[in-house]
């Protein structure tokens, strides 16, 4: 296919996939079925006590913590920002 064709099918594909989309869009999720798979997807009281950690946001203030106290750091480094602060 030539370059010049393909552009201008390429609003003609976007259209239909749009449309695609759109016809098999899921139905509204009603408050008592919410609030089912909202208490099935709670972290339980054990699951979130990674909160607790005393996380440090500076990697400079972390090493001179952990060399005061002797202690190893834990690096969690992933793309963005571990805060949400992006």
């Amino acid at each position: 296919m030539r370059p010049l064709k393909f552009y201008r099918a390429l609003p003609l594909a976007a259209v239909v996939s749009l449309a695609a989309v759109l016809a098999d869009a899921a139905e509204p999720v009603s408050p008592a079925a919410f609030e089912k798979l909202h208490a099935l997807i709670a972290p339980d009281a054990g699951e979130d006590q990674w909160t607790q950690i005393p996380w440090r946001t500076s990697l400079w203030e972390a090493r001179v913590e952990a060399a005061r106290q002797g202690k190893p750091i834990l690096l969690w480094e992933m793309d963005g920002h571990p805060l949400g602060c992006t």
